[in-house]
């Protein structure tokens, strides 16, 4: 098989893993090549048993369209959700079904020079026990925190290798299997852009609610990271005269009114002062269940917690104001963690664009909640693979290295 052919054989498998079915027609505009040469390719793909028919599609008027699906079970995806102290493993088909367990380890972040070993050791067993064979991988997708140079494969902030040296290409080589890193919010960004609420979207702002706030931006339908990768950093914009310390070492940063961790700080601390509260207790150890608790306990219309997740989301509002100011923005997609708590951002958000952002720039925005919901990490790490997948050499081991197949959305 020629590279052109193999290149474009793997366009196709790419529209389709992104599409629950396209037509002959829809993939021949798609991979910009004629008719005729597309339906030879699909052929193909059919004989090896890589994409299905999947019947004819509604009517429009004229003569229905047969159409046709990537069979899942062909290839699959080592998906990597990571944050500062969590880090999610998964294995997905290409019908973005979960082919076994979802994985967790406690990895802290800062400060642990053994961080990369250690996620290196757990995703080469997460490979080795699901049973599959090492072939149809087609590669591992990591989404995580910090100031990430996709092109590179580097993340200035964590998982430091010495000299500035390539993460994706480190990992890929003890891997052997094709490498892709980009910042967490960026990769949720991506799930909603390809799979959820920001769809056929031309301008929308992905807000990820986590331990920071951080954000994806999607600019002409595309997926923004700026020159360096690094645009995004909206968990940064120093917002308040409150002289709290954020970790990045400025203060009065947006994160240090608004994150997760925050939250759980002020229920700890008005337990502590002893607010009336179905939050008796909160677990010391585990952040994770802390802000599931607290959740939960919105969810219940606990008042305390309700107000909490008020004043953050009121806060997160002027943010937002900022993001309305500049880019005028469709839609505002709430996402990550935080976002599993649902309708409560809604009013404290719209609260505070009321006071501090123009209403003809924001009354034709919508603030909309993820219906991804916890899974948004893994999905979109999945799909950074799925971006790439045309550009992963026939030896993939050598895409680990980022001037040959780091170049996404």
């Amino acid at each position: 098989m020629t590279e052109k052919k193999r290149l474009f054989r793997n366009k196709i498998l790419k529209e389709l893993y992104f599409e629950d079915s396209l037509s002959c027609a829809e993939l021949s505009v798609k991979i910009e090549k004629s008719f005729p040469v597309t339906a030879g390719l699909i052929e193909e793909l059919i004989a090896d048993n890589l994409v299905l028919e999947m019947g004819y599609a509604a009517s429009t008027g004229g003569r229905r369209a047969l159409t046709y699906a990537i069979q899942k079970h062909v290839m699959y995806l080592v998906s990597v959700a990571m944050d500062q102290f969590v880090t999610k493993i998964a294995i997905l088909d290409m019908q973005n079904n979960f082919a076994s367990p979802i994985e967790k380890i406690v990895l802290p972040l800062s400060d642990n020079p053994n961080a990369l070993n250690v996620l290196t050791e757990k995703i080469i067993a997460v490979i080795d026990s699901s049973g599959i064979p090492k072939e149809k991988f087609v590669g591992v997708g990591i989404g995580m925190p910090g100031f990430v140079n996709v092109q590179e494969g580097i993340n200035y902030s964590y998982l430091h290798l010495p000299n500035h040296k390539s993460i994706t290409k480190h990992l890929g080589a003890l891997i052997d299997i094709p490498v892709f890193i980009d910042n967490d919010s960026s990769v949720i960004a991506l799930a909603e852009l390809r799979f959820g609420e920001a769809r056929e979207e031309k301008n929308a702002m992905v807000i990820n609610i986590g331990w920071g706030v951080g954000l994806g931006l999607i600019l002409n339908g595309e997926l923004y990271r700026g020159h360096e990768g690094f645009a995004g950093e909206f968990s940064h914009i120093p917002l308040f005269l409150n002289g709290k310390l954020c970790w990045c070492g400025k203060t009065g940063c947006l994160e240090t009114e608004t994150s997760l961790l925050l939250i759980i700080e002020k229920a700890r601390e008005g337990i502590k002062a002893g607010r009336l509260s179905r939050l008796a207790a909160l677990p010391v150890d585990d952040l994770e269940l802390a802000c599931d608790a607290i959740i939960k306990a919105v969810m219940g219309g606990d008042q305390f917690a309700i107000e909490l997740f008020s004043k953050a989301g009121y806060n997160i509002g002027k943010g937002v104001a900022v993001l309305i100011h500049l880019l005028n923005p469709k839609k505002i997609i709430l996402s990550g963690r935080g976002a599993s708590a649902g309708q409560i951002w809604r009013a404290p958000i719209q609260q505070s664009l009321n006071e501090h952002c123009i209403q003809r720039l924001f009354q034709s925005t919508n603030i909309e909640i993820s219906t991804l919901g916890l899974q948004a990490e893994l999905i979109g790490a999945a799909a950074l693979v799925m971006e790439n997948y045309e550009r992963i050499p026939v030896n993939k081991s050598q895409a680990a290295s980022p001037e040959i197949a780091l170049k996404t959305v």
